[in-house]
This record gives structure tokens, C-alpha cells and sequence, in this order.
């Protein structure tokens, strides 16, 4: 009979894949508890949080898992993944998460977009924390006019919260002259470190802990290898355990060994 390779291991599902674990139940490493306790005290003091990373380190499930510990009866959040650098679509993509009609070209959106964020921060009291993902994209242009989003009563304090999350090289944009004023607006700034070495296999196990596994399905030199191959990369780790499933399967092996670590590597060089 057939089997999938996360059955193979005992498991009732494969915990490497990222949508099977759920954000509130996502391993506690280092870089979230750092971004939690950041973002806890962004989204009262308000003003601009910035949080960068390489790719794959975990921003977007410690974002998730914030966002789902929040009252929404106090807070507001709206997410928005930049695919673009047209100002123009950025306003259309801010008036649909805010459930505004995009019309009246950019000042009429830049008018309806700041009457909201001051409805919800005044009248209902449930001031508004705007996520943008791939950040990194964010123009010139964009920048600036974020910057006047959040000029309220003749600039003299914040009534919402911005994150900008994204690769490490949006410091760089945002440590040039142009942006000195949207800057001294950062009241907190985290850069991920990545995994620690005493982190990966915790990282591990506690995957394989949530699918009902077995910490013995991979051995000590098997974690080494993953722990010098991976560059202590959440996402990394994942794709190589999750080839690691299969090939250990494909060869009849119960224990993921570091030959099979090794072979999921080079997959994934080929891949």
C-alpha cells in the first residue's frame, strides 16, 4: 500500500511544508521573541517599525502570529505584500485593504486614505497598523508620501502604526538623505539574525513534536550536517528536511541519516 514519506515517519502531517503549521504554533526562536516584544510596543507608542532579514528567516509567520494575538476590538491590522513600485497602485492597494473606493486619482485617495486612519484612531478607537511586506520595493516617492500620511495636527504625534518589513538592503534606501525625516519617525528597528546553532535542532524537533513524530527519526550527525548546510535559514532547513522525508523513504531508511541530508542538499542545488 502507499504512503506518503511524512507517514513513513509516523507523522500526520509534513511539518516542513509551510502552510502546516499554524502561525500561533510556530517555533520561538530568538528573532520572533525579539519582533514580538518589538511590535507589542510599536502598536502603542505608533510611528514606523522596521524589520529586515535575508529571505526565509521568518518575518511574515512572527507577523501572522502578532496579528492573531491582537484585540481587534482595540486594534486594527491591514497587510499588503508589495508587488509593485507605481505610487499609483500603492494607493490602490491601501484604499482595498482599508475597504476604500480607489477614485479621485492619488490626492483624492491620499484625502480618503488619511480621513480613515483618523476615523478609526479617533471616532473608533481602534487605531490602525499598516504592515507592508517586500518593503525593499518602496520608492522614493512612496516613501515620501508615507512620511505625509503621518503628519497629523501640525506633525505633533502619530495616530497609526507602520511596519515595513523586508530585505536587508531597505536600510540602505532608508539611510539616504532624502529620507532623514521618515527615518527619525523609526521608534523601533530589528535586523534577524537567523537561527543559532542550538536553535536548528530545536527548530527541528519542535516541528516534528507538532506532526506527532518522533525526535529519533533523525539522528546527531544527520542535524550536524543540516546545522552547517541550512545557514541557519528557517526556509532552508525546511526545503532540505522536506526532501529528506522522500529520499529516506525512497531508500527504505527509518532514520534520516546525514548521507540522506547530504543527498536532499545537492537535490536542492539541482532543484
Amino acid at each position: 500500500m502507499s504512503t506518503t514519506p511524512y507517514a513513513w515517519f509516523g507523522m500526520t502531517c509534513n511539518p516542513f511544508l509551510k502552510q502546516s503549521i499554524p502561525a500561533r504554533d510556530c517555533f520561538l526562536s530568538r528573532d520572533f521573541k525579539e519582533m514580538t516584544g518589538a511590535l507589542d510596543y510599536a502598536k502603542d507608542a505608533r510611528g514606523i517599525a522596521v524589520f529586515t532579514s535575508k529571505p526565509g528567516n521568518g518575518k511574515t509567520c512572527t507577523l501572522k502570529a502578532f496579528e492573531q494575538g491582537l484585540n481587534p476590538n482595540l486594534y486594527r491590522m491591514d497587510y499588503i505584500c508589495l508587488s509593485t513600485v507605481s505610487i499609483a497602485e500603492f494607493y490602490r492597494q491601501l484604499c482595498d485593504v482599508l475597504g476604500l473606493p480607489p477614485k479621485g486619482g492619488k490626492p483624492g485617495m491620499f484625502k480618503a486614505i488619511k480621513e480613515q486612519i483618523w476615523y478609526l484612531y479617533k471616532e473608533k478607537r481602534q487605531p490602525l497598523i499598516i504592515t507592508i511586506d517586500e518593503a525593499q520595493y518602496l520608492n522614493t516617492a512612496i516613501l515620501n508620501d508615507l512620511k505625509m500620511l503621518m503628519n497629523y495636527d501640525y506633525d505633533s504625534f502619530n495616530c497609526f502604526t507602520l511596519i515595513l518589513c523586508g530585505e536587508s538592503y531597505l536600510n540602505n534606501t532608508l539611510r539616504k538623505p532624502v529620507h532623514e525625516a521618515l527615518r527619525q519617525r523609526i521608534t523601533v528597528h530589528y535586523e534577524f539574525q537567523g537561527l543559532s546553532d542550538e536553535e536548528v535542532p530545536a527548530y527541528v524537533r519542535h516541528k516534528i513534536h507538532f506532526a506527532g513524530g518522533s525526535e529519533q527519526i533523525i539522528n546527531e550527525a544527520a542535524m550536524s550536517a543540516l546545522n552547517s548546510m541550512s545557514q541557519n535559514n528557517p526556509r532552508v532547513i525546511d526545503n532540505i528536511m522536506n526532501d529528506a522525508l522522500t529520499i529516506s523513504m525512497q531508500s527504505d531508511k527509518h532514520v534520516i541519516d546525514a548521507d540522506v541530508i547530504l543527498a536532499a542538499v545537492n537535490h536542492q542545488s539541482f532543484a
